[in-house]
């Protein structure tokens, strides 16, 4: 469930069905040698920074021999419609072909790693003619032809250089490199011949690299919902800071009142006592509108996403955030018993910071041909490697009589509980997540277990 996406973020998609509801809560034990504490990050500045979630149209954990080649042909369908299926197909490509050429570089044989490159490049060739297949002649379509042509043409391109850059080298597989190599070059041809670039955008990688990601955006319509985001408990937290200073300013002039009656005329000692009244006052309305405050959004949810659709602007789904540090016996049994199963020298002094998302889809049901929602939630860790240690250290080794030296990076280790419910089911699983300054290093599941 859970997977690296970039080198400080992972992912987890989980599917939604129609008229569904699902929770998902993580367990963060974040060791005190890594600095994070609701005074260095707090929770509002990791949610309005560092997280992401998305809804989308089905594509979840897709690869490129499942993709649908259902999209409106020339003669066939509505203009929305034909745009819809056919965004909905350049996403599920543009999404498979990225897992496909992420697995493919896990791959270390060779051998296998060149085999598994040609049938990536048969199959992105066979997705591309199907798209051209159906070349429409109503020219309000052709702008949503040309775009998605474009846009599938240059992402399959630049993943397969990806690919021959940071694939393994040899010179028993020349062919193979040269084959790829060749499937790229003509797919450049192919635009230039089409026109879909001015050499001035080719020129300038910046105006490249923007422009697609603009088209990539134009085939999102209509796949990915639009989210529309309010901060829950914010009218709450004006009427608890008003109550407390209002109950703070009653008990000041009571005590003002009194200290008044007891001093005939202002004296240096009526100064100072007033002054020592409101000072204690902005010492203390602070700190008792904080507990106050924690206490009443205990347990609540502080965000809440509406998901729509862009195009018919229609309600599909409500999710509700909740993200918070909290000790370790609230945590529920269950995930504690799964935590103290680490070994004794993994268990260090930790931070515990907990998310949840709750899901609610209330749509009976989705636009045809959609089947279920794919959720992306993205958690960016590089907050949390903001003050680990630079440098590397040294590893000596006593070799007949010859001391010897490596280098050696500090690493770090997360541990990181992820409970899932749906349908009546719940789900534990722990990750282990290894990362140093500037990458996760390895994600590993070493706990899961279905209720």
């Amino acid at each position: 469930m859970l997977k690296q996406d970039e080198n400080l973020s992972f992912i987890i998609e989980p599917e939604l069905s129609p008229r569904s509801e699902q929770r998902i809560d993580l367990y963060f034990s974040i060791p005190n040698e890594m600095g994070i504490n609701p005074q260095t990050l707090s929770e509002e500045a990791y949610f309005n920074n560092h997280f992401k979630s998305h809804l989308a149209y089905n594509a979840n954990n897709i690869h490129l021999p499942l993709v649908r080649s259902r999209f409106v042909s020339k003669n066939k369908g509505e203009q929305q419609d034909y745009r819809q299926n056919l965004n909905l197909y350049c996403y599920q490509v543009r999404l498979a072909i990225d897992t496909d050429v992420k697995d493919a570089l896990k791959i270390d044989d060779i051998d296998e790693f060149y085999q598994r490159a040609i049938e990536l490049s048969e199959l992105s060739k066979g997705l591309l003619k199907k798209l051209r297949r159906y070349t429409p002649d109503n020219e309000k379509l052709i702008s949503f032809y040309t775009n998605a042509d474009n846009y599938l043409s240059w992402q399959i391109e630049q993943s397969f250089l990806k690919l021959l850059d940071e694939g393994p080298r040899s010179s028993d597989h020349a062919k193979e490199r040269s084959d790829l190599l060749s499937f790229c070059k003509s797919e450049q041809a192919y635009r230039q011949e089409q026109q879909y670039n001015s050499d001035s955008t080719l020129k300038d990688a910046n105006r490249i690299t923007n422009k697609m990601r603009l088209l990539q955006r134009l085939i999102e319509h209509g796949v990915v919902l639009n989210r529309h985001t309010r901060h829950l408990n914010s009218y709450l937290k004006r009427m608890v800071k008003g109550s407390v200073t209002a109950v703070i300013m009653a008990f000041v002039m009571v005590v003002v009142l009194n200290a008044r009656s007891s001093f005939t005329e202002v004296t240096a000692t009526l100064i100072v006592i007033l002054g020592a009244i409101y000072g204690m006052r902005e010492i203390f309305k602070e700190d008792i509108t904080r507990v106050i405050w924690r206490a009443i959004v205990k347990g609540r949810p502080k965000w809440r996403f509406q998901f729509r659709n862009s195009v018919t602007k229609d309600k599909i789904a409500t999710q509700f955030i909740w993200l918070e540090y909290t000790r370790f016996k609230k945590i529920p049994e269950s995930v504690r018993n799964i935590f103290s199963k680490r070994r004794q020298q993994n268990k260090l002094a930790a931070q515990w910071f907990h998310f949840a998302s709750e899901t609610r889809v209330g749509a009976k049901e989705f636009l045809p041909g959609y089947d279920t929602l794919q959720q992306t939630l993205r958690f960016n860790l590089a907050p949390f490697t903001r003050y680990l240690k630079k440098g590397e250290g040294k590893l000596y080794h006593l070799e007949n009589s010859r001391i010897s030296k490596q280098s050696v990076e500090r690493r770090y280790q997360l541990n990181v509980v992820v409970v899932y419910q749906d349908k009546g089911e719940r789900k534990h699983q722990r990750y282990k997540i290894t990362l140093n300054r500037s990458k996760i290093v390895n994600i590993e599941l070493i706990y899961s277990e279905m209720e």
